[in-house]
């Protein structure tokens, strides 16, 4: 089926934002906007045949631009965190924002999530691509980035990744959709399964430490599927500090995790080539009305990404891309019922 094009309302300065549908033929749909590559919605059939919409978003450019949360959106040039937003890269120190308490966060105060991006349909994917300046947000180097949509005729929505900079720098992009496959209320009772046997631990403020913490025994063990709120609110220093699930899990494998509404019958996969992906319970999303109403625990994130704090910390993936390198990944989200 063809990507069509249709217009999305404009933001506050007059900017014109486009909304790309991507179709399948089998029913399952989902829509990119150009302002920060954002999914603003994944439409897939439930067990009743019911069209569920299965991702938090707005219905219009404006809310997007005001509400912030980064629903669906695009993070970059670094997503997750930076310790105190400042990190040493060739002898030279870089100062970034402090967003996030005292650290930097998702790219910044104007980060990809907030820039409109040049659009291409190229048969049945969308293409946006923008070249990310030279001391943007205080990252070093000219950093051209592409990432492309493609829906499969099985169900599958990925997105491919590509960078190139002519200095060296810092990427780790991901993508930063909040689903929820009931089409609303809470996700405590959607049952996961996360293919990972360690998870990064977590100082004050979201921070890793760099230690690596074994799931068996806790209730970060997703190993066997359970429901995601059978362990949330016990009695462990991890959930305390950020109020649930927000960590990056340690992949196994190319296959990260699963999801299951019992509601719905939705059951989605996430894959990657990546080395790890945040899970995020959405604990800090503050009530707000949206395509339907939004708020804490109200969806889960699969964020797939290097390892947060990695430049601070001995042994983690390098988010380093180095002048004349290529940068390619790839994410597949996978929708089907059970």
């Amino acid at each position: 089926m063809p990507v069509t094009a249709r217009p999305f309302g404009t933001l506050a300065d007059g900017t014109a934002v486009t909304a790309y549908r991507l179709e399948n033929g089998r029913g399952v749909w989902a829509v990119v906007l150009d302002y920060g590559v954002t999914i603003q919605s994944v439409c897939v059939p439930g067990r009743d045949g019911t069209v569920v919409d299965v991702v938090l978003g707005y219905e219009t450019a404006g809310e997007y631009e005001k509400n912030g949360g980064y629903l669906g959106a695009t993070i970059g040039r670094v997503g997750n965190r930076i310790g105190g937003a400042r990190f040493s890269l060739n002898g030279k120190v870089y100062q970034l924002a402090k967003n996030k308490g005292e650290n930097h966060i998702h790219g910044g105060v104007r980060g990809f999530d907030k820039y409109v991006w040049d659009a291409e349909i190229q048969g049945d994917s969308v293409v946006f691509s923008r070249l990310s300046p030279d001391g943007e947000e205080g990252y070093p180097g000219n950093l051209r980035v592409q990432i492309r949509y493609t829906l499969t005729p099985d169900n599958v929505l990925r997105i491919a990744y590509d960078a190139d900079t002519d200095q060296d720098t810092l990427v780790n992009l991901t993508n930063h959709t909040y689903f929820n496959l009931s089409g609303g209320g809470t996700i405590l009772n959607h049952r996961m399964r996360v293919f990972a046997e360690r998870f990064c631990e977590n100082g004050e403020g979201g921070l890793p430490t760099g230690k690596l913490l074994w799931v068996e025994g806790t209730p970060f063990d997703f190993r066997t599927e359970k429901a995601i709120g059978a362990d949330i609110e016990q009695d462990h220093p991890q959930l305390k500090i950020a109020g649930g699930y927000d960590h990056n899990y340690v992949l196994s494998g190319k296959r990260a995790a699963e999801a299951y509404s019992p509601e719905t019958g939705v059951e989605m996969t996430v894959e990657t080539d990546l080395p790890g992906m945040q899970v995020y319970t959405a604990n800090g999303l503050k009530p707000r009305p949206g395509k339907w109403d939004m708020g804490i625990r109200t969806a889960v994130c699969f964020e797939t990404q290097l390892f947060p704090n990695a430049m601070n910390c001995y042994g983690f993936p390098s988010p380093v891309l180095r002048a004349g390198q290529h940068l390619h990944t790839e994410t597949a989200y996978g929708f089907r019922v059970r």
